[in-house]
C-alpha cells in the first residue's frame, strides 16, 4: 500500500523507531513501528484486520470519512483514503479491496 503523510513531522515519527519512542513512549512507538509495517506490507485495506488486534475501522461522527488502527490504549493511527477515483461498492460505502493509497493525518485519542 502507498502511504503518504499530513505533515513532514509525522511522517518522521511514523518512520523513525527513534522518533515514535520519544513522542509516544516505548510501547505506543514500538505498537505505531508494527502498525506502519502492517500498512505498507498490505496489498490494500482488505488486508488489514478489522479484528484485534489491528482493529482497522472507519470513524463515524465529526471524524467521517476517516479510518483508524488501533495503537496503544487510548491512541490511535488516523488516516483517509487518498485512491483517485475513490473505490466505492456498488451498493455504497468503501470498498476496502480497492483502497491501496492513505495518507496519515493524526495520532490521537478519539474517545
Amino acid at each position: 500500500m502507498r502511504i503518504f503523510f499530513k505533515t513532514k513531522k509525522l511522517q518522521k515519527i511514523c518512520s523513525e523507531e527513534s522518533e515514535s519512542r520519544k513522542q509516544l513512549g516505548a510501547k505506543c512507538g514500538l505498537k505505531l513501528q508494527q502498525r506502519m509495517m502492517e500498512l505498507k506490507a498490505a496489498q490494500d485495506l482488505a488486508d488489514i484486520s478489522r479484528l484485534p488486534p489491528a482493529r482497522c475501522h472507519e470513524l463515524t461522527g465529526n471524524r467521517t470519512g476517516q479510518l483508524s488502527v488501533d495503537l496503544v490504549h487510548p491512541y490511535r493511527l488516523l488516516f483517509v483514503v487518498t485512491n483517485n477515483p475513490y473505490p466505492e461498492r456498488s451498493n455504497g460505502g468503501l470498498d476496502w479491496n480497492g483502497v491501496t493509497e492513505i495518507e496519515i493525518i493524526e495520532i490521537a485519542d478519539t474517545h
